[in-house]
């Protein structure tokens, strides 16, 4: 069996969840099968049975464009490109919005069974037409016909099979919740503290961590607005970069002066840590704080987890599936949630609602060992890229045997 991946993102081309899901999920199913990876960038390369081959648009073509028409533009014509180089493969895998468009040619022109993994949804993101305008209707069209087009599936999270089926046309059948998984033999703790002060972080202070990019969905900004309500003592670490847009980045560098102006000890990386760096700045942490207004998963709260560090997180989406609150970390609600949370949070008292679990974590060095201890047995136990590359395969092999019944 071979499996074709059509993805953004890929190694050394990774800002977000999804291109970590795709590193480790291929990773894994190319010890069980062929696996063909088509991705946006240079890469050229071969490792046993995984295959990775990276496509550019032609820049020529977009000299002209509309910048915020650019991004969609430029994924449908690599969708093209990914189509022009014949394949082998018996299905195509799918990963965010900017697959789908080659996704859905490869279903159309070869006859493949059409796998889709849903990271995020568009209806649930209205703050990308700040960054995209009008290509926000592109993206939200592509995603919405792939997943009708499908032939499968897959959610991350039951919350995200909820949502998928409230706001898309899609046969529940069809969908397959498979959660992400987290390597756990590489994400452990392990503790340097020259890692610590080579970025400016005090080692024998304790800090709350964020890892994750600059963009509403994130809430990353919520998390700036709760440090004026943490202990003075705390330090409060962002690892935080590639921004969604010029006004997000602005908005953000204002909060982080505005704050740095009465306290010294936010650092801001802005920097892509290589992994080994990311587990020690992980493994020394206090407490990791994910605010995110819209989660589908959650790879950074598994990656905390695993490295033994109790998460403070927002009780939305996946995180709700990874976050037992009062055993592993604590859970935020989003105050006044309705249809749309972005729209109904009150910044103030989420700020005020984040802070208080991260207090009680940082006052209490017992209750953050034993939670600390409880997030790795829960992620060993339940989030193995073994069990998720299990699972992804036997939702192959049905496809395939279905397609061979007709």
């Amino acid at each position: 069996m071979k499996a074709l991946f059509l993805t953004n993102e890929y190694p050394p081309h990774i800002y977000g969840g999804a291109g970590i899901h795709v590193e480790y999920l291929t990773r894994e199913l190319a010890k069980r099968i062929g696996v063909e990876v088509r991705c946006f960038g240079e890469q050229d390369f071969s490792k046993g049975s995984l295959r990775a081959k990276g496509y550019a648009p032609p820049t020529a073509a977009f000299k002209k464009c509309d910048p915020r028409l650019k991004s969609p533009l430029a994924a449908f014509a690599n969708g093209i490109a990914f189509n022009a180089d014949p394949t082998k493969a018996h299905l195509v895998h799918c990963h965010t919005w900017y697959s789908h468009f080659g996704g859905l040619l490869a279903k159309m022109a070869y006859g493949l069974p059409l796998v889709i993994t849903t990271h995020s949804l568009e209806p649930l993101r209205p703050w990308k037409r700040e960054q995209l305008g009008r290509g926000y209707d592109l993206s939200t069209w592509v995603e919405d016909t792939a997943l009708r087009a499908a032939d499968a599936v897959i959610a991350v999270s039951r919350g995200m099979k909820t949502d998928i089926l409230r706001l898309f046309d899609v046969d529940e059948k069809k969908i397959r919740v498979i959660h992400n998984g987290i390597d756990v033999e590489e994400y452990r703790a392990r503790k340097n503290p020259a890692t610590l002060r080579k970025y400016g972080i005090d080692p024998a202070a304790p800090y709350v961590l964020f890892f994750g990019r600059i963009t509403r969905q994130k809430g990353i900004i919520h998390l700036v607005n709760a440090v004026k309500y943490l202990s003075p003592k705390t330090q409060v670490v962002l690892c935080a970069g590639q921004p969604d847009t010029p006004e997000i980045q602005r908005e953000m560098e204002q909060s982080v002066r505005k704050v740095q102006k009465k306290r010294t000890n936010l650092r801001w990386i802005r920097e892509w840590l290589d992994t080994r760096a990311k587990i020690e700045i992980y493994s020394h942490a206090a407490a990791f704080c994910c605010p995110s207004i819209y989660e589908p998963f959650g790879i950074i709260n598994l990656e905390a987890m695993a490295c033994g560090v109790p998460v403070v997180g927002s009780a939305v989406g996946g995180i709700k599936e990874i976050v037992e609150h009062g055993k592993t970390g604590y859970l935020v609600p989003l105050a006044q949630q309705k249809q749309s949370p972005f729209e109904a949070l009150s910044p103030d008292r989420f700020a005020r609602d984040l802070a208080a679990p991260l207090n009680r974590l940082l006052a209490d060095d017992a209750l953050r060992d034993r939670l600390g201890r409880a997030s790795r047995r829960r992620v060993e136990q339940f989030f193995s890229w073994k069990s998720i590359a299990r699972q992804t395969l036997e939702l192959y092999k049905t496809l395939i045997r279905r397609g061979k019944n007709g």
